[in-house]
């Protein structure tokens, strides 16, 4: 019985790395300088703005609904960085919020467009309307926005 259990273990590890490889290959995020808003409603987007001020406070209330019940933190990592545990296998891999120069090149209206329409070709589904409303959008893309900050 021993020998079985042996045999089999080794077995197993041997096959498991072809197994599980695919499983825990990861996407490159997609550009972050192509528009997600198609371009007929771009300059609507732009136009939104964040109606909360950037303050401590607001940010952490971000913090708490996209940790919470936005439930953001599962494709995007608990970091923003796009390393949530559902993110295993999507392609392109979810939006890296960690990345400064993504945060240069979206306006607030346009991340507002994306909770509210989803973004084609990828993954993230509207979740303005359902999972969240739009006053904790905002909050919760305050939070994203803390994520790309360069230390000073």
């Amino acid at each position: 019985m021993r020998v079985v259990i042996q045999v089999g273990l080794y077995a197993w590890l041997a096959v498991s790395p072809l197994v599980l490889a695919p499983l825990l290959v990861s996407a490159v995020e997609r550009d972050p300088l192509q528009p997600r808003v198609p371009p007929d409603q771009l300059e609507a987007a732009k136009a939104m703005t964040n109606p909360f001020p950037s303050t401590p406070d607001n940010i952490a209330k971000g913090d708490g609904l996209y940790h919470g019940k936005g439930t953001c933190f599962v494709c995007h990592g608990t970091k923003g960085q796009g390393d949530g545990p559902a993110s295993v296998g999507f392609d392109p891999s979810p939006r890296n919020f960690a990345n400064p120069e993504f945060h240069q090149a979206r306006t607030d209206g346009e991340l507002m467009w994306v909770l509210k329409n989803g973004s084609a070709g990828t993954a993230m589904v509207p979740v303005v309307g359902s999972v969240i409303n739009e006053e904790e959008g905002w909050l919760i893309l305050l939070y994203e926005r803390s994520l790309g900050r360069s230390p000073s």
